[in-house]
């Protein structure tokens, strides 16, 4: 193959100076534009909200659930978005708050940990991706103190904790970026009330994974009953929420068909026993 007659003056400085393994520093440095929340300020518009999500250990893991509802203002923007997301191989996501800006930071989330293993030659511990995820959601302080907040809630299985330790962990974010770990189970979004009421009561540290994914669609249910801006299961359109289950095997989002099946024994349970 011929050397490439590429001018290395054509060529930003930002592109070939050595750095850390964090793509969104890369990008801060060499194309900040593209970082979410760094346009414009100004009067903000009704854009699309997401809520509610859920996420609670079991036996060997942890499982996080989002309803599909997005709301802009009084008025349904979506019936069928997606919340959640897989972020890795042991590691998944979901968003609450401006849907737009919440989708495009787990989408540069993902690449940022893809990143990070391929110029490192090592994966990130847990932890240090519940600190990436931080560090991302400081870095939009400016649009979030204009109304337009990213409110994450990041959950994994551990592959370093001890074997004694739950594996299934939950962090929960601030604007600022200050991270928590939350303890057994945690919810966010505008039906978080609700949802983690619902939790208090059916949540079982013991319980096998399929036990606690109906422990969050039963919980999404609740809150879809008490707040407006969660949808329920939409057994006419066949919406159901997304659902995605780590254990020690990997992070795997649940086929439909399988979380559908889940959501109708609830609402045919829920005929019988309207408060649960």
């Amino acid at each position: 193959m011929a050397p490439s007659t590429w001018p290395a003056s054509a060529v930003p400085a930002a592109y070939l100076t050595p750095g850390t393994g964090s793509f969104t520093e890369f990008l801060a440095t060499a194309e900040p534009r593209l970082l979410p929340g760094v346009s414009g300020a100004g009067t903000v518009p009704d854009l699309p909200h997401g809520t509610t999500i859920v996420a609670l250990t079991f036996d060997g893991g942890v499982v996080m659930a989002g309803d599909r509802r997005a709301t802009m203002g009084n008025l349904i923007a979506q019936r069928d978005i997606e919340k959640v997301f897989v972020t890795d191989a042991h590691s998944m996501v979901g968003i609450a708050g401006t849907a737009g800006l919440a989708v495009e930071l787990v989408r540069l989330f993902q690449l940022e940990l893809e990143h990070y293993e391929k110029i490192e030659g090592v994966r990130l511990s847990l932890d240090g991706k519940a600190n990436r995820l931080s560090s991302m959601i400081r870095g939009n302080l400016g649009a979030a103190m204009q109304g337009l907040a990213v409110l994450p809630i990041f959950a994994g299985y551990d592959l370093d904790r001890e074997p004694d330790a739950t594996p299934g962990r939950i962090f929960s974010y601030d604007i600022t970026g200050g991270r928590f770990e939350e303890r057994a189970f945690h919810a966010v979004g505008s039906g978080s009330l609700f949802a983690k009421s619902a939790l208090k009561k059916r949540h079982d540290p013991d319980a096998d994974a399929a036990s606690a994914v109906r422990a969050a669609v039963e919980a999404l249910y609740d809150a879809a009953d008490d707040d407006t801006a969660t949808g329920g299961p939409d057994l006419n359109r066949r919406i159901y929420p997304v659902v995605v289950v780590a254990d020690a095997a990997g992070a795997v989002r649940m086929p439909d068909e399988a979380v559908g099946e889940v959501a109708q024994a609830v609402v045919a349970d829920r005929r019988i026993r309207p408060g649960g």
